[in-house]
């Protein structure tokens, strides 16, 4: 026997990266494979059991040292069943993926919803670790949320707790993928946040977002208009501030609704920093409770692309 190990696995329409750990849930070993959903659910199944087995191999343990694993999966999830509902980078529906890992593995397998997964991550080992009821919010091509409430995870009734990203912010707002308009993440996830700056510069408005594109628009990104904002362009200020109002405002109902202790802000567009934090805070302050917003403290995440991984490892000893 080796030393017992756990596995985590963060499974995206882009790449699966998957972690081994020890039970304390230090990570001993990383690997990242690129999913290609295009080749079926048996090669992307396939493609996870392979990382499983080489994370365990460069650990310096094999298969028979793993004790559990668990996985963080996008889309809406059927955790008891072990079931991913529906995930369209995937091209997944309804396919029985804790079933499927089981024969493969002859391991017991977990499956949460990987927003949940990453709060999780940072709850146990990341910028949540003093909190009791925290609430993260990650903000990058999407909006997404996971609520960790007494020290769990809560998925609510049907597994779909969370979804910050579609809480109607502005009445007759844009629409959103899910077919609502308004919602946070039409109005605030990093492409909303691109598009508004292509749509200001159409417009003739004056910036330095256009020369540091040389002038191809559509190469503009969330980043892009952060980098801008950062060396005091107007527009690009105005755009991260009314994005960061944006989220203050489903900040602040979230406040007034559970009242956490600590609000998480991870995603690709938190890279802003206190850039977007700042505003953000001000903005929530003028919506939420008095009483409520002075005991929250909203953080930028701090384990990065990290947190879905370490979260899945810490799903994964929770099985044990």
């Amino acid at each position: 026997m080796g030393k017992a190990l756990v596995i985590g696995v963060d499974l995206g329409g882009t790449k699966v990266a998957t972690a081994a750990a020890d039970l304390d849930g230090l990570l001993l070993a990383k690997v990242i494979e690129p999913t290609r959903p295009e080749r079926g659910i048996g090669a992307v199944i396939e493609t996870i059991v392979d990382t499983i087995k080489e994370a365990a191999t460069s650990a310096g343990a094999s298969k028979s040292d793993i004790r559990s694993v668990g996985i963080g999966s996008p889309g809406p999830i059927d955790p008891k069943a072990g079931v991913v509902v529906f995930a369209p980078n995937l091209m997944w529906h309804n396919v029985p993926i804790v079933e499927l890992l089981e024969s493969e593995l002859d391991l017991p397998v977990c499956l949460e919803n990987d927003a949940n997964v990453a709060a999780l991550g940072e709850y146990r080992f990341g910028a949540g670790r003093k909190s009791s009821n925290m609430v993260y919010i990650t903000v990058s091509t999407g909006v997404g949320g996971g609520l960790i409430l007494d020290g769990e995870i809560y998925a609510g009734s049907f597994g779909m707790a969370g979804e910050v990203g579609h809480m109607t912010i502005a009445d007759n707002g844009p629409l959103c993928g899910c077919g609502n308009q308004g919602c946070l993440e039409a109005l605030a996830a990093g492409p909303a946040i691109a598009r508004k700056a292509q749509a200001c510069i159409l417009h003739g408005q004056e910036t330095i977002m256009t020369d540091m594109v040389s002038g191809r628009l559509e190469e503009i990104t969330s980043k892009t208009v952060g980098e801008a904002a950062a060396v005091g362009d107007i527009l690009a200020k105005e755009i991260v501030y009314k994005a960061a109002e944006y989220l203050g405002i489903g900040i602040a109902n979230l406040i007034n609704v559970i009242n956490p202790d600590t609000i998480v802000i991870g995603g690709g567009v938190s890279n802003m920093g206190e850039l977007l934090l700042q505003p953000l805070r001000r903005a929530t302050q003028r919506r939420a409770m008095k009483a409520a917003f002075e005991k929250v403290e909203i953080v930028k995440a701090e384990l990065g692309s990290d947190a879905g991984v370490v979260g899945a490892v810490c799903l994964a000893l929770g099985r044990l």
